[in-house]
């Protein structure tokens, strides 16, 4: 579904001269306009948060970023939207190990900022889902697959890792070309260890991606790696609930995610 094309007002903010046209993938939300890419940014502070980070992140032989553009007013969203220069590359979801490297590297760069205020106030699906996992909202049962969520709250222990800004959807958000560093864009930010963004890619990638087995035990060197895993999945499926609440179309099975939650519980 293509969704509303930038307004004149909008191209004219972040500069862009070039009629806008729809890019494949985003749901539809997202358009080019020569070497600008623009896309509606959900709540502001969080957009401008992202950008002026992104800003300032350097990029390495490991990873890039994609780079925000400011608008005319000096901030980085004009009318609701924010702008990126085009980045060369690609999404590829079956290169789970460069992604989960990339990703690595990515946090490596991230460590020691702070917290974010704006995550007091978010509410999403997927905000449910991540405090859900993370205990930070209690499991009543009956929620959509709580037969699935309900063995892996009991396989749940405590984690003592450190929690940093994280990027919470990273295998559909890496991009490769050849002779540059992965890229990495999208970024939904948390406030999580950094293995559990790895292990969420991990549960990505066996759940949709006809993923091995051997790809969670080839990452289980990291530390408390199972019990990321257990939160990352049930992340994941208590989604589906926070959509539920939300309103929003609940479109996947729990037959999907099954065979995934028996490996997680085995291990």
């Amino acid at each position: 579904m293509v969704h509303e094309s930038p307004s004149p007002e909008v191209l004219a903010a972040f500069g862009a001269r070039e009629r806008a046209v729809p890019l494949p993938g985003g749901q539809g939300r997202t358009w080019r306009a020569g070497e600008i890419v623009l896309k509606p940014c959900g709540p502001a502070a969080e957009a401008a948060w992202v950008a002026e980070v992104l800003s300032q992140v350097v990029d390495t032989d490991r990873f890039r970023v994609a780079r925000p553009v400011r608008a005319a007013d000096g901030g980085w969203v004009a009318y609701g939207w924010q702008a990126w220069w085009l980045t060369p590359g690609s999404p590829d979801a079956r290169r789970w190990d460069d992604v989960l490297a990339a990703g690595e590297a990515f946090h490596e760069a991230l460590v020691g900022l702070a917290r974010p205020r704006f995550l007091d106030d978010r509410d999403d699906p997927w905000t449910y889902g991540d405090r859900l996992a993370w205990e930070e909202l209690p499991l009543q049962g009956g929620e959509v697959m709580a037969e699935l969520l309900e063995p892996l709250a009991l396989a749940r222990q405590p984690v003592e890792l450190p929690a940093q800004v994280v990027h919470g959807d990273l295998l559909g958000n890496v991009m490769f070309a050849d002779g540059l560093a992965p890229a990495v864009i999208d970024w939904p930010v948390y406030y999580r260890p950094a293995s559990w963004a790895a292990a969420v890619a991990v549960v990505d990638a066996l759940t949709w991606h006809d993923a091995p087995a051997a790809l969670a035990a080839r990452w289980g060197d990291r530390p408390e790696w199972n019990q990321l895993l257990v939160r990352a999945l049930m992340y994941r499926i208590a989604t589906n609930e926070g959509c539920r609440r939300a309103g929003m179309p609940v479109r996947e099975r729990a037959d999907s995610y099954r065979p995934v939650v028996d490996l997680v519980l085995r291990r």
